[in-house]
């Protein structure tokens, strides 16, 4: 069998991580011809309710990867309403049609001119990737091998390396057995291993730096009639300083993710007793706990927060191990995909001899700059509007909820301002020299 590396600059790329981003990685670079092996503590994908949205910008990443042929098929939409609400009534104040951006027209990318954000649980987007990833490109990837360290970020390393953990026993991580040790290398390593990322953590230790939101966040995916008995459009922002809530279909047959703040400092036991609570309290109809199913049930910490450098050496950060935001708005998956988009085109002008490896330092230095620029700041907003402590004169005081009243109906005006949202990528290709 051929060697697909022959004659080519470097031989393989090691993913530590699958999940969402790891996956699609490993998809766009498999889709290329250039070989990829994961690394994965899990014995299973993730299955707790993260994100389920993929804005505009993550469209074309989703499209050249094969995502949305295949969405609708897999149990996926698109969303094509925003707005924001009064907690009391639930009565509109601001939002807007997404559904626009059917035909959004000529727009940056060719591969698509639908970019309506789409919606699919995580877990079963990355089912479809690994499902893509396995069959389609015969991708190899190794459960329950927990990377401890890797190597390669010293100047003149010729290869880089991660240091594995084999596990076996309990499928608990915390309680499992480590059967054996092992060193794998590849010419380059990409640290797609989230919040907690170890990869980060071989190159910088424990500074990470930003901050933590002095809140809790519970992220449940529930059936409720939202649309049905209330009105509710596809995403909805129920603004409020205690209760603030997110209400936003990711499936066809009723299913919500339902994102709502807590009190700090409670223990899970704690926040699943208080939920039927606080669903009565919040959610239009005050349902009681036979009226909804909610199917699961996750607490988690906001965090804003972006390492010192996307890479070092021969390995690199992609995604929630680079940048984190909290979720109001999707800007954290969706700026992860828009970097692994970004390091595809880099690594992909290396290996056809169109690039050389200084366009790796670009990739860090431009994806920090569209952090710092964009994700920060845009998703920072969008948790203060939520949480907003005068609901009532919100819209007298807030800039984006005023521009939302104002293109109300204009369709021209609706598409301008919802695709400033790919802003947020950056074309390295312009950067390639042959």
């Amino acid at each position: 069998m051929a060697d697909p590396a022959a004659g080519r600059p470097f031989k393989k790329v090691l993913i530590v991580g699958a999940g969402p981003s790891g996956l699609l990685l490993a998809v766009l670079l498999s889709k290329h011809g250039i070989p990829v092996h994961i690394l994965e503590a899990s014995h299973e994908l993730d299955q707790q309710p993260r994100a389920a949205h993929y804005g505009p910008p993550a469209i074309p990443e989703l499209t050249r990867a094969g995502v949305m042929d295949l969405l609708e098929k897999n149990g996926g939409m698109r969303l094509n309403s925003m707005y924001w609400r009064r907690f009391d009534d639930h009565t509109q104040i601001a939002g807007f049609d997404g559904s626009v951006l059917k035909d959004a027209g000529n727009v940056a990318t060719t591969l698509t001119e639908d970019m309506r954000t789409a919606c699919l649980p995580m877990q079963d987007l990355d089912a479809l990737l690994l499902d893509m990833f396995v069959t389609k490109y015969n991708g190899q990837v190794s459960w329950r091998h927990r990377v401890t360290n890797v190597g390669g970020q010293n100047e003149g390393d010729a290869t880089a390396w991660a240091e594995v953990e084999v596990l076996t026993g309990d499928l608990d991580m915390t309680k499992a057995t480590v059967s054996e040790t092992k060193r794998y290398e590849a010419d380059y390593i990409v640290g797609c291993d989230g919040a907690n990322s170890i990869v980060r953590r071989s190159l910088f230790g424990d500074n990470y730096p930003g901050k933590t939101w002095d809140a809790q966040i519970i992220a449940t995916n529930t059936y409720y009639d939202f649309a049905g008995k209330f009105g509710f459009n596809d995403a909805n922002f129920i603004i409020h300083p205690e209760h603030f809530f997110m209400a936003a279909k990711i499936t066809n047959d009723g299913l919500y993710r339902v994102t709502y703040g807590e009190t700090p400092g409670l223990t899970r036991e704690e926040y699943v007793e208080r939920q039927a609570m606080k669903f009565e309290l919040m959610l239009p109809g005050h349902p009681k706990p036979d009226e909804y199913k909610t199917i699961n049930f996750s607490p988690y910490k906001m965090h804003q927060r972006c390492a010192e450098k996307f890479r070092v050496g021969r390995v690199m950060l992609a995604a929630d191990a680079a940048h984190l935001c909290n979720p109001w708005g999707g800007l954290g998956i969706t700026g992860g995909f828009v970097d692994v988009g970004g390091l595809v085109d880099c690594l992909i002008g290396i290996w056809d001899g169109r690039a050389d490896e200084s366009i790796l330092d670009l990739y860090s230095e431009k994806r920090i700059e569209k952090w710092q620029t964009v994700i920060d700041p845009i998703s920072s907003e969008n948790f203060r509007r939520v949480s907003d402590s005068n609901p009532d004169t919100i819209l007298e005081r807030d800039e984006w909820m005023q521009l939302c009243k104002k293109i109300e109906g204009d369709v021209p005006a609706t598409k301008e301002v919802l695709m400033g949202a790919m802003g947020v990528r950056y074309d390295f290709t312009q950067h390639y020299t042959k």
